[in-house]
């Protein structure tokens, strides 16, 4: 029973005409007649303006007719040369490269040429046209090879700098894929780890929708292009946010899906039609989609079927059948396809070659005709994104060997003889001479040949080269001292979690004249959790479509309340979307010359081991912001339990280069180091690095910045002396480090040392574990180079008496970080494992990191090194009642 069911019929006699027709339809012309008509009329009710749900698939043919087909813009003859060109380079790079073992991969742009160079000449809008920001392109990865051989075309990269192709020692060769960090002017955007491209993607078209409704930039001419194989389609990424896109009717993004119908090892739906599959899954997330499957010679064919018979065959044959009519002859193609007197009337009519042209160059995504439609249509959609599903053979004209095999996505060179032959199908004026040598040569027709002149006037009339990464040198002036000094003050006897200390400072500097503008707030669905809901009312929630409602606490101070030029950015539950939207506005200084503050707060938990890959592409994309991981460390989330419980965030984020780690204990910590992050990632000489602080959710007393020459040193530096024993002569010394929250724990372990043992303690507060160890290791490279120089941790621990004991609320391994470089005899405590519910009190002791576990931890060490007896460490642990 559907829901009309429920519905009172008004016209029951109507009814049963219109039930009858169908029947009639349906006996006398067959269920695919009915079919083909219940569409064509729900098409039309929809233009109508009849409210129907929409269809989820159409026939496997094109969205486009031939009959409506806009006039193509450019000279197919000319674009077909240097489409040639490109394929021929992107292969011979990839070919003289494979002589070294490098590998790299041909077959994919080899199905995908046409797709790009109908974008290059006719769509894709470079930096230099009106608004500067031209369009983002985010390209397949695989399909490298073709965009560098088009640049080199171009004459923006030279023959020699193709021979680096995966040669990057010496600092001149061409990374594999789009790397920006790699080749920064450029690639824009990372896309070779599958999945993350299209997710980065449709928050970079929201972004920049971001951007321009807050009046930061005008971006209302900008187009975001996405493409991507349908076996990429695959990694759950590339779809996570498909409805976001349609929901926020973001006509500024379009996804290009290259259906070549092959995943790395084989057909992406062997059985099945990924290309229906994937039209039902964006058409059900609200997507335009269109459909380029077959080029022109299936056109006359297609107008000779009346009776629907050709396309229901197209419609019920799997993607393997279709990839092997693809490479067989035309014999196997009548025996196996053109079956039934309909269809075999259909062949008849077809000779050998037109058959298997049918199959193995007749494709939509082949043809510029076909593939410059879809854009149109695409392009000319509004109020929602489009998708392109066009249909291709893997490995096109690179010749029997390569088109459509399983196997060709690891094939990484041509023989000679397989150029020759490619040579000759792409007609290129290449003389046999220069196929006489081991080593295929690239092509260039000469700077003034006509296809060179040809292409760079096509890119000056769209705005000039792309891809290209430009950064234009656009400091923020740093904030006044202000926000700042309340942190640096200290809150005197009340108790605040470093957590709403951070806050409170990001909430003052959004409020500076100038620069509070450029602050972005990202937050995954846990703004009261962090205390930020007082920025509801007062910067807004930002929304394309602004508050269409009234909110039910529209009578409390701080009410939710959305509007257009909100500045919060509040995702909802999905970690992986805030990144995306972090990493577009942490690069948007090169994007579009609009240098943006995003600051990401996140359960700690939830941040680099969710989304780790993210924060490398990040690092790729050379972003800039501060990450936050918040309610950090294993011990303070009380009642949370295992999968809340953090332990290791920091020692993830220490294995990425281009993340700048901190673990603050105080507020003052906390205001040195985002101050310095300003100067860094925005001042005069900025650097390509992102911050990333933990902080607690535990109150606690926030005291002033100690005085003395060294402190703010060692907080950026990553560690000083906050609390030195009491002055003395003699007796057993430890020394004590200790990192956010745990440092609590050092300070009670400190005066119980002393009271009950007599043992003295000095108390360091270690802010970063991670930058420590790799001024060790930049300490350790200069000394190879005959350099002297002392790693910032061994010369600060200088001279301090005893053993050094480190404590954090994270696993052993972030402080053994250092151990190398400490010269007195180095331990840790931490919280290995699992994390666990119950108070933190509790916890702590689970784990052996509370004072008193502090306190026969250092106990044992001094025994261990003579400076006590061991029958105190007995003692010590009945005391406290620590057992085990």
């Amino acid at each position: 029973m559907s829901e009309l069911d429920q519905l009172p019929d008004r016209d029951a006699e109507e009814t049963r005409e219109w039930q009858a027709s169908l029947d009639a339809v349906i006996r006398h012309a067959g269920p695919d007649r009915a079919g083909y008509l219940l569409r064509r009329v729900h098409e039309f009710a929809a233009r109508s303006g009849v409210t129907l749900p929409g269809l989820l698939s159409s026939d496997y043919i094109n969205t486009i007719p031939a009959s409506s087909q806009p006039p193509y813009p450019g000279d197919v003859a000319m674009e077909s040369r240097i489409t040639a060109l490109n394929r021929w380079n992107a292969a011979a790079m990839v070919t003289r490269g494979s002589r070294l073992g490098l590998g790299g991969h041909i077959s994919t742009y080899a199905s995908a040429a046409w797709l790009y160079e109908v974008g290059f000449n006719h769509f894709f809008q470079g930096k230099e046209g009106a608004g500067g920001s031209g369009d983002q392109l985010f390209l397949q990865g695989h399909a490298s090879p073709g965009i560098y051989a088009r640049v080199f075309l171009e004459g923006r990269l030279r023959a020699e700098q193709l021979d680096g192709f995966r040669r990057e020692a010496d600092g001149h060769g061409l990374p594999s894929y789009p790397h920006p960090r790699r080749l920064p002017w450029l690639w824009e955007f990372p896309t070779v780890s599958m999945g993350l491209g299209p997710l980065a993607a449709v928050y970079q078209a929201r972004f920049n929708r971001y951007l321009h409704d807050r009046g930061i930039k005008d971006t209302s001419g900008s187009h975001v292009w996405v493409f991507l194989g349908d076996g990429e389609v695959d990694e759950p990424e590339s779809t996570a946010a498909l409805e976001l896109a349609a929901r926020e009717g973001l006509d500024n993004l379009t996804f290009v899906v290259n259906c070549n119908l092959q995943r790395l090892d084989g057909p992406v739906r062997a059985n099945f039609k990924i290309v229906q599959e994937l039209e039902a899954r964006f058409r059900g997330a609200g997507w335009h989609v269109v459909k380029t499957l077959w080029g022109e010679a299936w056109d006359p064919v297609l107008r000779q079927d009346t009776d629907g018979s050709l396309v229901h065959r197209l419609g019920e044959m799997p993607d393997a059948q279709l990839q092997t009519y693809a490479a067989r002859d035309a014999a196997y193609i009548r025996k196996h396809f053109f079956t039934g007197d309909t269809l075999s009337h259909l062949s008849a009519g077809l000779s050998d070659a037109q058959l298997t042209d049918l199959f193995t160059n007749s494709r939509g995504g082949h043809e510029p005709l076909k593939v410059h439609a879809a854009y149109r249509a695409a392009v000319d959609h509004r109020d929602g994104p489009s998708v392109v599903l066009a249909q291709t053979v893997k490995g096109h004209t690179l010749g029997s060997g390569f088109e459509s095999r399983n196997a060709n996505h690891q094939m990484k060179k041509l023989t000679m003889a397989q150029f020759r032959e490619m040579r000759d199908l792409l007609e290129l004026p290449i003389p046999d001479r220069a196929l006489s040598g081991d080593l295929v040569p690239y092509w260039h027709p000469g700077e003034d040949a006509e296809e060179v002149r040809y292409l760079r006037d096509r890119r000056t009339a769209l705005g000039g080269p792309v891809p290209v990464r430009r950064v234009v040198a656009r400091p923020l002036e740093q904030p006044p001292s202000g926000p700042f000094e309340a942190l640096l003050k200290g809150f005197g006897t009340q108790e605040v979690a470093t957590t709403m200390a951070l806050v409170r400072l990001v909430k003052d500097l959004m409020r500076v004249e100038g620069t509070g503008r450029r602050w972005v707030p990202i937050i995954p669905d846990e703004a009261r959790t962090f205390g930020m809901e007082s920025l509801f009312p007062t910067a807004g929630i930002y929304s394309p479509k602004g508050q269409t409602y009234e909110p039910v606490d529209i009578d409390q101070l701080l009410h939710y309340r959305e509007a257009k030029d909100g500045q919060l950015i509040d995702e909802g539950i999905t970690e992986a979307g805030s990144l995306a939207e972090f990493t577009a506005a942490a690069t948007s200084y090169a994007t579009h010359g609009e240098p943006m503050i995003p600051f990401y707060i996140f359960y700690a938990m939830f941040g680099f081991q969710r989304t780790g890959d993210q924060f490398w592409a990040l690092a790729d994309q050379m972003g800039r912001g501060f990450a936050v991981g918040a309610t950090a460390g294993r011990t303070t989330m009380t009642g949370e339990g295992l999968q809340h419980a953090d332990g290791h965030s920091h020692l993830l984020a220490s294995t990425n280069p281009a993340a700048v780690s901190y673990d603050p204990a105080f507020a003052y910590e906390i205001a040195v180091i985002v101050r310095e992050g300003l100067r860094r990632m925005y001042g005069d000489r900025p650097e390509d690095v992102f911050y990333y602080l933990t902080v607690y959710n535990e109150p606690k007393r926030q005291p002033a910045m100690p005085a003395g020459p060294s402190v703010e040193e060692g907080i950026l530096k990553g560690v000083y002396r906050f609390r030195p024993a009491a002055p003395h002569d003699t007796g057993p010394t430890i020394q004590l480090l200790a990192s956010g929250t745990a440092i609590h724990w050092a300070l009670k372990a400190q005066e119980l040392l002393l009271s009950d043992w007599g043992v003295h303690a000095d108390v360091w507060s270690v802010t970063s574990w991670t930058e420590l160890r790799r001024d060790a290791l930049c300490a350790d490279r200069a000394r190879l180079r005959g350099e002297e120089r002392v790693p910032y941790v061994t010369a600060a621990l200088s001279g301090a008496r005893g053993p050094v004991l480190a404590v954090s609320d994270w696993m052993r391994q972030v402080p053994d970080q250092i151990s190398q470089w400490v010269e007195q005899d180095y331990s840790s405590l931490g919280t290995d494992g699992f994390g666990l519910s119950d108070t933190r009190d509790a916890v702590r002791r689970y784990f052996r990191v509370d004072a008193e576990s502090i306190v026969v931890a250092a106990l044992d060490r001094l025994a261990r090194t003579g400076e006590i007896a061991p029958d105190a460490v007995v003692r010590a642990r009945d005391r406290y009642g620590w057992q085990g």
